[in-house]
């Protein structure tokens, strides 16, 4: 599976914000840099888990390339602090086991 892409953006005095394109409703935040992957995994796993109770698809994410042609995002990849790739965490539990 590919990863999900996350925007992190960062503005004066605050935590840094992810957003989640190809996860619609799954947001975060991390006050330290070296927190992001950890809150970005974390966010994706407890959004799945809501999808899945409410028996709606998790949609798959889309190529980087792709996502940043979408004109829908233009303005917040323009304007992020970094971009992040983080494989789905239940991808890697179905291949553990």
């Amino acid at each position: 599976m590919k990863p999900y892409i996350v925007i992190v953006h960062k503005d004066e005095n605050s935590a840094y914000g992810m957003s989640f394109p190809d996860a619609p409703g799954c947001f975060s935040a991390a006050d330290e840099i070296d927190d992001i992957f950890a809150m970005a995994a974390e966010a994706l796993e407890l959004w799945a888990e809501g999808m899945r109770e409410d028996e709606q698809p998790i949609p798959e994410p889309r190529d980087f390339e792709v996502l940043r042609a979408d004109p829908k995002w233009a303005e917040s990849f323009a304007d992020a602090e970094i971009v992040i790739a983080v494989e789905a965490p239940w991808a890697q539990k179905q291949a553990a086991e």
